[in-house]
C-alpha cells in the first residue's frame, strides 16, 4: 500500500512546483494518487497518520485554545443584541452542501470523507493533462430533490461554466460551476422568527451544481497538507437573496435548509460534520440616511457595501461572525470611514472580531466562461414531476402532523424533528402504531401521541444521558416500549414499575415484558376499600388544622396537599390516585 504522504523531492522546494513527483507520470501504469500532497517552501510530508507522530493540526490547536480561554473564567460577553434601532443589517447567505452521491460530480471516484488521504482520486480530480470531465448522472437526483424541496423552479436546460481563480486546493486553476444558467431558480422558504409578528420569507436566488475543492490541513503557519479525496465532490450552492436582517434569523435559515436537505435525502452529513458550509454576505446602513446605502444586489436597492465571511462551519459561528462584522462596519462608518468590499475570516478563538483575508473578487475577476468540455444538461419534465410527487414530507409538514395529528407539544415536536436525523421520530411513530395494535382497535393518535412522546424523549432520554450512550432503536425495541405503555395505561402496572421495566430492557433484559411483570412481581394489585380508608384516616389524623380549614372555611384546594401525603405512603405502589382521592373526599366531606 502506498504511503499516505511522501517526502518532498528537491523539485518541490520551488514555489513554482505544485505537486510532489516521485517519478514521471506514465499513463499506462495504474494511477496511485496517494503521493500527491501539495508542497510549500519548507514543507514536509509524513509517511504515517498525524496522530501517530504527535502532530496536532492547527485547526485543533485553535479550538483547544478557545476552550482553554473559556475555562479560565474570562468575563462573559455582553448579551448579544439582534436588532439595532439606528442601523439596519442585511445578510445574504451562500450554502455549500455535499450531495448524497456515491461518485464525484465529473469522475467516478468514490465520494467518501472517511477514506485515508489521497487514496481515491481520479485523474480529472487533480487536473492531470488530457483528463476530461464526465458528468455522473446519479448526482442529479439528490440535487433535484433539494431544489424541489426548497420550492425552486428547476430549469429544464442548464449549463456549466468555469470560475477562474488559483488557490492551492484548486489544482485546475478554475472551478466548474453554473453561473449563467443554473440548475434551479426562484425558490423560497419561510421562517417563524421571534422578532417579527409575521413569518419571514427568504427568497432563494438560485441553486447550482459545482465541484468541491480539496481539503487543506494546516500543521502550522508554514505547512499545509492537501487531501484531494474531496476534490471534485458534487456540491450544490444555495444562494439566498439579501432578505435576512438579524444574526439569529440567519442561523435559523441555515438550520432549516439543513433540515430540509436531510429530510429529502439530498445530503448525508450536516454542518458540524463538515458536509455543509456557509459564506455570509454582510452589510449595514443607517435607517434614517442613504449616505452609506448606494449599493444593490440582484435587484435589491439601497444596501450598504457588503463584505463576505468565508467558510463558516457551525450555526453558532454564523451568529457570532455576523454580529462581529456588523459591529465592525458600524464602527468604521461612525468614524467617517468607508466599508471596503473584501473577503474576511472568522475564528472561534476570537469570536467578536473578523479579519481581512483579501480584496473581494467581483464577477469580472473570476472571468466566468462556458465550459467548452461539458455539454448543456437537458432534463425531462416527467422526471421533475415524478421527483416532486415522491418527495418525503418537509419539516414543516412533519411539524404540522405532530402538532395536529399526534397532539405532541411544540417543544417535543422540535426534539422529535431534530434528534438523531429523524430516527427518533420514526421510533415514536412505530411505538404509537404498536400500542394501537395492542388495543385491537383504532385509538385516536392525538391521545397516544403526547403520552408516547414523553416516554420516547424524556424517560428514554434520561437513560441515554445517565449512561452517556448514543441513541439506538435497538436499546429498547419499539414493540417493548409499546407493551410497557399499554399495560401502564390499562392500570396493570404503576408508573414506577413501568420505569423499572424500561430500565431493565435498556440494560439488555431479554425477557418479554409480560414475563418481567410476572417474575418480578410488578403487577399492580389494588388496595381494598378498607385499606384505602385506613391509610386516609392516618393522614387525616396527622393534619387536624388542614381538615378544619377544608370543612369550616371551604379551602378545598388543601385536599391536594393531603393527596400528596397519601401518595407518599409505603403502599403507594398499590394505590390508584382517583380511588384514593375519592376515599379521602368521602371521609372529609361526606361525598359519595
Amino acid at each position: 500500500m502506498p504511503p499516505r504522504w511522501t517526502k518532498c523531492t528537491p523539485l518541490c522546494r520551488s514555489t513554482s512546483s505544485r505537486f510532489c513527483r516521485p517519478g514521471s507520470f506514465n499513463p499506462s501504469q495504474p494511477f496511485t494518487p496517494s503521493y500527491l500532497p501539495l508542497c510549500f517552501p519548507r514543507a514536509f510530508h509524513l509517511t504515517k497518520p498525524l496522530s501517530e507522530v504527535g502532530v496536532v493540526p492547527l485547526r485543533k490547536e485553535l479550538k483547544d485554545a478557545a476552550k482553554a480561554a473559556r475555562l479560565k473564567g474570562h468575563a462573559p460577553a455582553p448579551k448579544a443584541v439582534d436588532v439595532l434601532d439606528d442601523w439596519e443589517l442585511t445578510v445574504g447567505i451562500e450554502i455549500h452542501a455535499q450531495l448524497n452521491s456515491a461518485t464525484k460530480l465529473f469522475s467516478p471516484a468514490i465520494a467518501s470523507p472517511s477514506l485515508p488521504p489521497n487514496t481515491d482520486v481520479a485523474q480529472f480530480d487533480i487536473a492531470l493533462p488530457g483528463s476530461q470531465p464526465v458528468l455522473q448522472h446519479a448526482v442529479l437526483l439528490p440535487a433535484l430533490r433539494a431544489a424541489l424541496a426548497l420550492n425552486c423552479v428547476v430549469q429544464l436546460v442548464s449549463t456549466f461554466d468555469r470560475k477562474h481563480y488559483f488557490y492551492h486546493d484548486q489544482p485546475a486553476g478554475y472551478q466548474i460551476t453554473q453561473y449563467y444558467q443554473p440548475l434551479a431558480k426562484n425558490g423560497h422558504l419561510t421562517l417563524n422568527t421571534e422578532n417579527d409578528t409575521e413569518p419571514l420569507k427568504v427568497r432563494i436566488k438560485q441553486i447550482q451544481l459545482e465541484q468541491d475543492t480539496a481539503k487543506s490541513q494546516e500543521l502550522d503557519e508554514e505547512t499545509t497538507l492537501i487531501d484531494f479525496n474531496r476534490s471534485g465532490q458534487a456540491l450544490i450552492e444555495i444562494i439566498s437573496m439579501p432578505d435576512i436582517h438579524s444574526p439569529t434569523d440567519a442561523s435559523a435559515y441555515v438550520r432549516k435548509v439543513q433540515a430540509i436537505l436531510h429530510a429529502v435525502d439530498a445530503v448525508t452529513t450536516g454542518m458540524e460534520e463538515g458536509g455543509l458550509r456557509a459564506d455570509v454576505n454582510v452589510s449595514v446602513r443607517r435607517r434614517d440616511s442613504t449616505d452609506d446605502a448606494g449599493h444593490s444586489y440582484a435587484g435589491v436597492q439601497d444596501l450598504g457595501q457588503r463584505t463576505e465571511i468565508k467558510n463558516l462551519s457551525s450555526l453558532a459561528g454564523i451568529e457570532h461572525a455576523i454580529r462581529a462584522e456588523r459591529d465592525r462596519q458600524i464602527a468604521v462608518l461612525t468614524a467617517g470611514g468607508a466599508v471596503e468590499a473584501e473577503t474576511r475570516g472568522w475564528s472561534v478563538t476570537n469570536p467578536h472580531e473578523t479579519r481581512r483575508l483579501r480584496g473581494k473578487e467581483g464577477e469580472v475577476d473570476y472571468r466566468y466562461m462556458p465550459d467548452p468540455d461539458i455539454q448543456p444538461l437537458y432534463l425531462h419534465a416527467g422526471l421533475i414531476d415524478t421527483l416532486e410527487r415522491t418527495l418525503p414530507p418537509s419539516p414543516d409538514k412533519l411539524s404540522t402532523m405532530l402538532l395536529e395529528h399526534y397532539g405532541v407539544s411544540p417543544s417535543d415536536v422540535s426534539a422529535l424533528l431534530t434528534l438523531d436525523d429523524g430516527e427518533r421520530l420514526f421510533y415514536f411513530q412505530t411505538v404509537v402504531r404498536e400500542i394501537s395494535y395492542l388495543y385491537g382497535r383504532a385509538v385516536p393518535t392525538e391521545i397516544l401521541g403526547k403520552y408516547v412522546s414523553k416516554w420516547v424523549l424524556h424517560e428514554l432520554g434520561a437513560l441515554l444521558s445517565t449512561e452517556e450512550a448514543q441513541w439506538s432503536p435497538l436499546d429498547v425495541l419499539a414493540v417493548d416500549l409499546a407493551q410497557i405503555l399499554y399495560r401502564l395505561e390499562q392500570g396493570k402496572i404503576t408508573h414506577p414499575s413501568a420505569k423499572l421495566i424500561l430500565k431493565l430492557k435498556f440494560n439488555g433484559d431479554k425477557r418479554h415484558v409480560v414475563k418481567i411483570i410476572e417474575e418480578d412481581g410488578l403487577a399492580f394489585v389494588s388496595l381494598s376499600t378498607v385499606q384505602y380508608e385506613k391509610i386516609a384516616q392516618e393522614v387525616i389524623d396527622e393534619h387536624p388544622q388542614i381538615i378544619k380549614d377544608i370543612q369550616e372555611h371551604g379551602k378545598l384546594g388543601k385536599i391536594q396537599f393531603l393527596m400528596g401525603k397519601l401518595l407518599r405512603h409505603p403502599d403507594k405502589g398499590k394505590m390508584q390516585p382517583k380511588e384514593a382521592e375519592k376515599v379521602l373526599r368521602r371521609l372529609i366531606l361526606g361525598e359519595e
